[in-house]
């Protein structure tokens, strides 16, 4: 029998759902539509009609917001934290999850459990022993006060999703590679980060945005604006531009348009990590 006979059209299913899905997918994106559009409007238009579109569009909140310097150092700041922070974080969760599942070792299990729980032991909550920390140690203003605490905050997520790809390499390729005279570091670098690219991807992903939007421990770290990171940035320029709704809106917009542009951009990478971490 042909497969022209054989395939059947898939059904849509409730119209329920798809309503659900779509309210939800509403209440995400329109308040981000209103600040981008509300970016290309002038303060007389917003007062009128708060939820029109523009007419005219004004393109000079955005070439105001491009022009400055100091969104161009906060923006600088935070691609450093951000970058610093994930290669940290990738790198040492790829090498603790490595020795987590191909190793057994007394406390094995105990240490596992020790990152699990890291997961429900949110930032918010240590960030005043942290902040004493981060004091003592002299960081203080300082970018690297904010990308060490995060990456350390940042090992859990990335422990428990690279775990299961790393334990779904055969052993037969570890004792292949063995056999073939390959150390352990050989086998880690030759075998272990390519099979496990996915995942490494989805944490990294996962890292940069995280950190990107982080807006709690810089403000509680750095003091100076020529150290602020973008959230901080978007705090500063809306208590200095208060009455100019238009071109604070403008400067938001182009605070988060990089961690959603990079997000949309590697979704299905994400999507697609996730699922090969849940099957392993």
């Amino acid at each position: 029998m042909s497969a022209t006979t054989t395939d059947k059209p898939q059904k849509w299913g409730n119209p329920f759902a798809y309503f659900v899905a779509l309210l939800f997918i509403g209440v995400c994106v329109l308040p981000v539509l209103h600040i981008v559009l509300g970016g290309f409007r002038t303060n007389s238009q917003i007062s009128t009609s708060p939820a029109g579109l523009p007419h005219p569009w004004v393109v000079s909140n955005y070439a105001n917001v491009l022009e400055s310097v100091t969104f161009w150092g906060e923006f600088a700041n935070s691609v450093i934290v951000a970058l610093a922070s994930t290669a940290g974080t990738v790198v040492l969760g790829l090498m603790v999850s490595f020795v987590l599942a191909r190793y057994d070792f007394r406390l094995k299990g105990a240490m596992y459990s020790l990152f699990a729980a890291g997961l429900m032991f949110p930032m918010v909550i240590a960030i005043t022993p942290l902040y004493i920390v981060v004091k003592d140690l002299g960081l203080v203003d300082n970018l690297l006060g904010v990308i060490v605490p995060q990456i350390a905050f940042g090992l859990p997520t990335t422990v428990i999703i690279l775990v299961p790809f790393l334990r779904a390499i055969p052993k037969e390729i570890e004792e292949a590679a063995a056999i073939d005279g390959t150390s352990r570091l050989g086998f880690f670098f030759r075998m272990v980060v390519p099979l496990s690219r996915p995942g490494v991807v989805t944490v990294g992903i996962l890292g940069f945005i995280g950190s990107w939007n982080n807006y709690v421990l810089p403000l509680y770290i750095l003091n100076s604006q020529a150290n602020f990171t973008l959230p901080l940035g978007v705090q500063a320029f809306s208590s200095q531009y208060s009455v100019d709704t238009a071109k604070v809106l403008a400067f938001t917009s182009l605070a988060m348009l990089p961690a959603m542009g990079f997000f949309a951009a590697f979704e299905k990478k994400i999507v697609g990590g996730l699922t090969g971490a849940v099957k392993g």
